[in-house]
């Protein structure tokens, strides 16, 4: 029985706390259309997870009530692989069906492929994976990795590619060697503990944002979304803005949104939650896990600044947040020790995800593959700001809602909102908090 590593440590307490709720689940669908080779599919999908341990691990307690993890053998995947004939027109539901997949991870593997077969030539391929053993940067590797596989089972062999330098469960436990213990004064987990005690002291909770119905004494997990866009024009103006000023685009956003929540009822003392990949070694690139963290950003906005000034403190919060990325965000929690309440999560209740990561091109030999929207109707916290930047270089992405506490329209105009912000401070990035409309 090997500990599980602190994000993996996390998520298993949230998946108890939810009821095994389809909340973390990362969901992905494509179009397959053209003459695919089903078995060898089916038998690449087992290769990844036979190169990959996480995907054969099962979950449970120890005598000592703590959770780990425990590896099966590569021949227990036979069973998360289903091939059905479907007619065209259930796919939509079918597709949803899959993604609110509730796992049992004590008894389940934490990763399931539907292989939806419409005709000889088009099928649908859904796959589904808990967050206890993926994140968003595993998918670059998982879908390379599919190809590979893939490639060679059409062609008579086996995958042969280069060995995995770790395997996951040597991450886990090389993450507790070097961070210590955060009740150790002389660990680095002890250290950076201290670091988000001071700047988190005191935080103001929960985010004072106008609800359409009153707070429920226990959040839920039900969730939406609507569309997120800033145009390529406008996008290429805060690109040029964010490197004039020494910043990334992601702390650029960080801001404005800010300011956003700040207008919208927040106040002047804004916490913003943010999902930090964690790969700090060059080794876990190709693998497959749950390797992020989250980190909080404080944006001060009492003296009415000036958004470029407001950038440069998100900058040093940005930097300073990144040197104490590695202690688990529920350690940082217990340090601080809020004001808890079942009806949201400490210290932040809006989450920003900017997906800088490898964006996975997924092709397989002889087959046009096509992504299909899979959005599962759930919602982490209050609000979920996603962005990238699409093809043509515009900013794109979603607004994830609580559907509890905000109506699709509300949720619409403050995607409206967010966009009108950024062109605001595109057009002047002088102007102060106050003279944003």
């Amino acid at each position: 029985m090997i500990p599980l590593s602190y994000a993996q440590r996390r998520m298993w307490l949230l998946h108890q706390l939810e009821g095994g709720a389809a909340t973390y689940n990362i969901s992905a669908a494509f179009r397959l259309t053209g003459p695919l080779d089903q078995d060898a599919l089916t038998a690449a999908l087992r290769d990844v997870a036979e190169r990959h341990e996480i995907l054969r691990t099962l979950y449970a307690l120890d005598d000592a009530g703590e959770p780990c993890s425990r590896l099966l053998a590569a021949t227990d995947t036979a069973q998360q692989v289903r091939v059905r004939d479907v007619p065209p027109a259930d796919v939509p539901a079918l597709i949803d069906e899959a993604v609110a997949h509730r796992f049992e991870l004590t008894a389940e593997l934490p990763w399931r492929a539907d292989i939806l077969r419409c005709s000889p030539n088009e099928h649908v391929l859904v796959l589904v994976i808990h967050h206890i053993a993926s994140d968003g940067s595993s998918s670059a590797p998982m879908m390379r990795d599919l190809f590979t596989a893939y490639t060679a089972r059409t062609r008579g062999g086996t995958p042969d590619w280069e060995p995995l330098p770790v395997q996951y469960k040597d991450y886990a436990l090389w993450q507790r060697e070097v961070l210590g213990d955060p009740g150790d004064a002389g660990s680095l987990a002890a250290a950076q503990v201290e670091y988000w005690r001071k700047e988190l002291a005191g935080v103001p909770q929960p985010l004072n944002l106008p609800l359409d119905r009153p707070r429920p004494a226990e959040a839920g997990s039900h969730g939406d979304t609507v569309p997120l866009h800033v145009d390529t024009a406008t996008t290429g103006v805060l690109q040029s803005l964010a490197t004039e000023h020494g910043t990334s685009m992601s702390m650029l956003l960080q801001a404005a949104l800010a300011v956003l929540l700040g207008k919208l009822g927040g106040g002047d003392d804004v916490t913003i939650g943010s999902p930090i990949a964690g790969r700090t070694d060059e080794a876990l690139t190709d693998l497959i896990g749950c390797f992020v963290n989250t980190q909080v950003l404080r944006a001060d906005l009492a003296d009415n600044p000036a958004f470029t000034s407001l950038l440069a403190q998100v900058r040093d919060k940005a930097l300073a947040a990144y040197e104490h990325q590695d202690v688990p965000f529920d350690a940082i929690v217990e340090a601080i020790n809020p004001e808890r309440s079942a009806a949201y999560q400490p210290l932040f209740q809006v989450i920003f995800s900017w997906q800088s990561y490898e964006k996975p091109g997924f092709e397989l030999d002889g087959l046009d593959v096509r992504f299909e929207q899979a959005i599962p109707e759930t919602a982490m916290v209050d609000l979920t700001f996603f962005l990238t930047t699409d093809e043509a270089g515009a900013l794109r992405g979603d607004l994830q809602y609580a559907t509890d506490l905000f109506d699709r329209e509300t949720a619409q105009e403050n995607s409206a909102r967010h966009t009108r912000v950024l062109e605001q401070f595109a057009a002047d990035p002088s102007l102060r908090v106050s003279d944003i409309d």
